[in-house]
């Protein structure tokens, strides 16, 4: 099993990480705001089946080459950390299209196309990626007894897509509700678009500074 301090600790880190607006949430308040709750809200369930499909591979596959390689885990960092940044420098570039989406009339969306979009967004998640990547196995524990690290990576990745699809749900729950109040004001979807562009440039940042010992 993976220790329960390290459980605590990845759950307070996914939650903080989650939090931070990246494309899935931006993607998922742009479908609230185009075509209601409902639909975001099946955008939300493929956006963290998208997810998860990437926490499997990561578990079977590129985890392990970077698990096997301080060289290649230091470009894989380092070059997350740069496209993070370059992520939120765009968000803040482009913080008004949050304003012309909800100007855009868009046709319905039914719940498989919503659920099909989401996943789409969710599997090539870069912001997603880099964290299963480089944070992720961080907090598995290799030493004997315990579980083998790529069960340990799934278990925790559950544990992260829980936490997204409650985080998320939010998101759109409350993007769908606030339609005509942000309407009003596109001051707020560019705050909302700014905000989130700041906390990736943070989170880029944070990442490049993230170390491990070998």
């Amino acid at each position: 099993m993976v220790p329960a301090s390290h459980m605590l600790a990845f759950a307070a880190v996914a939650v903080v990480l989650v939090a931070i607006p990246g494309p899935s949430v931006l993607f998922t308040i742009s479908r609230a705001l185009t075509v209601g709750r409902r639909s975001a809200l099946f955008t939300v369930t493929g956006n963290e089946i998208g997810e998860y499909a990437q926490v499997t591979a990561v578990a079977f596959g590129g985890g392990a080459l970077v698990e096997r390689s301080a060289g290649i885990f230091a470009a894989v960092k380092w070059a997350g950390a740069a496209y993070l940044i370059y992520l939120g420098v765009q968000a803040i570039r482009h913080r008004q299209s949050m304003s012309e989406a909800l100007a855009a009339r868009a046709a319905p969306v039914g719940p498989l196309r919503a659920v099909r979009d989401g996943f789409a967004v969710g599997v090539t998640n870069p912001k997603s990626i880099v964290i299963f990547i480089v944070v992720l196995p961080e907090f598995t524990d290799r030493a004997a007894g315990h579980l083998p690290v790529q069960a340990q990576m799934l278990i925790l990745g559950s544990m992260f897509a829980a936490i997204a699809l409650a985080l998320d749900s939010v998101w759109a729950a409350t993007a769908g509700t606030a339609r005509q109040w942000l309407a009003r004001s596109p001051r707020r979807l560019a705050l909302i678009g700014g905000t989130g562009g700041l906390a990736m440039i943070g989170l880029g940042i944070s990442i490049a500074a993230t170390g491990r010992n070998d």
